[in-house]
């Protein structure tokens, strides 16, 4: 009876990543040791496809749906003699397909089957090997994502017993999208109207991911998070940040009807306790930020100006009363001078308080533009692969390339811990629910 040393699945040019809508060819390899082994048929299976369930880690699914199924027969009823046998396959990926991911509590996975079905009473022989999808997302595509992405909110308490104040927090993000490698440009105002000092602010980068059972789970994870100092009594401060934003996921998960991913930044206070939320966007291709003026036009000859009557100046008239934000950008907040919040830690920066250096390579379709101002790649390879582990409920996440995948380091991402809390009383809202009308979180007043 016939014995196999080998039975495995090579992809043509070792890629391991595709689009929808791309064919994925390879082989099976049989190397046989000794005698002949017969079969009934050798099959090649592609399989892709999701599912959920409300206890972690558990593949007892609650609700399942299939993206790709298609199953080759590449030989029927023979004998395979020693030696090396290798049978050619090809699938297409369809159109819909959703990006690869794995969470606590669900995952989308694609994989290459191979079976060789032996006669009755021996032994089959079965291999797999996973390969993962990409679905783009195009930020450019989705409304309104070149403006930023701001919100307010008002908070009256109570301190030492009888004592009233008013505390207003309001953030702001220079964009509502961005690529992994981009920076977040977060700015933020406190005016504390009280005789009592804030806690420290602490903005944070925050994915929401939401699996859809009967009763939808929410998880959610801190991805990076700077903290600052606190404010004095009835002082106006400024803070600004900068968040770096590391591999992850796109938004939504296009094409998936039980996995959502969100993404959105929080500001807040410890004391007294608010927070704002700025929806915001990750996806793979960059916003495309046009000028807002035309180009200068060529300079003319210089030509000698005419001779000036006279050397006083007259009355300036202003044409118009300064705006109301101009002031306030001159004076702060009722009539104070602001001040500056100094940062006490950054999640995204080494002990020694530097930000590490950064390798063009570790983000995922990270345009050059999207690294910080003075960095550029010196020796990067434009076909080497793009491959990094992700932050965020997510398989290793690759870049579209087709070459085979090499491990890169980010020291900028640090993996938190997964939230012990499955059920959230009040989730972060969507994207679309925050810029609602009718359920708008950009001014809301707390009491």
């Amino acid at each position: 009876m016939g014995k196999l040393q080998e039975f495995s699945i090579a992809f043509t040019s070792n890629k391991l990543v595709y689009s929808p809508g791309e064919t994925l060819s390879g082989r099976s390899i049989d190397t046989m040791v000794k005698n002949m082994l017969k079969y009934k048929t050798i099959k090649v299976n592609c399989v892709g496809s999701c599912g959920i369930s409300s206890k972690m880690n558990d593949t007892s699914w609650m609700a399942e749906e299939q993206y790709v199924s298609s199953m080759l027969s590449v030989a029927d009823k023979g004998t395979l003699p020693p030696g090396e046998h290798n049978f050619p396959f090809q699938f297409l990926i369809p159109e819909h397909a959703p990006t690869s991911f794995e969470g606590p509590f669900g995952k989308i996975v694609y994989r290459i089957r191979a079976v060789i079905d032996t006669p009755r009473f021996s032994k089959d022989y079965k291999t797999q090997r996973p390969f993962y999808l990409l679905n783009m997302l195009n930020l450019n595509e989705v409304p309104d994502i070149e403006q930023p992405s701001c919100a307010v909110t008002t908070k009256k308490f109570t301190y030492l017993l009888v004592k009233t104040g008013t505390l207003m927090l309001k953030a702001r993000s220079d964009l509502r999208g961005y690529t992994p490698g981009q920076i977040i440009k977060l700015s933020t105002e406190i005016h504390n109207k009280s005789g009592k000092d804030t806690g420290c602010v602490i903005a944070s980068l925050i994915q929401k991911v939401t699996y859809k059972t009967k009763r939808p789970m929410f998880d959610l994870r801190t991805i990076a998070e700077v903290e600052g100092a606190g404010v004095k009594a009835g002082k106006h401060a400024e803070w600004r940040e900068q968040i770096i934003v590391p591999p992850l996921p796109q938004s939504g998960l296009t094409g998936c009807s039980l996995i959502d991913i969100d993404y959105f930044i929080q500001v807040s206070l410890k004391s007294p306790e608010t927070v704002v939320t700025l929806p915001i966007y990750i996806g793979n291709i960059a916003v495309n930020l046009t000028p807002s003026r035309p180009p200068p036009p060529n300079p003319l000859p210089h030509t000698p100006l005419p001779p000036m009557q006279s050397l006083s100046p007259g009355p300036v008239v202003p044409s118009a009363p300064p705006a109301e934000d101009e002031l306030e950008g001159e004076q702060g907040a009722g009539g104070l001078a602001s001040e500056e919040i100094p940062t006490k830690s950054h999640s995204q920066q080494d002990p020694s308080g530097q930000a590490p250096t950064m390798s063009p390579s570790a983000f995922s379709h990270a345009p050059s533009q999207a690294l910080p101002q003075g960095q550029h790649p010196q020796s990067a390879d434009s076909s080497a692969p793009l491959f990094c582990v992700s932050t965020g409920a997510t398989i290793p996440f690759f870049a579209d390339s087709n070459t085979t995948p090499v491990p890169t380091t980010c020291p900028l991402i640090l993996p938190p811990e997964y939230s012990s809390w499955e059920y959230p009383h009040e989730p972060p809202p969507t994207y679309e629910e925050s810029c609602s009308s009718n359920n708008s979180s950009f001014n809301t007043s707390m009491t």
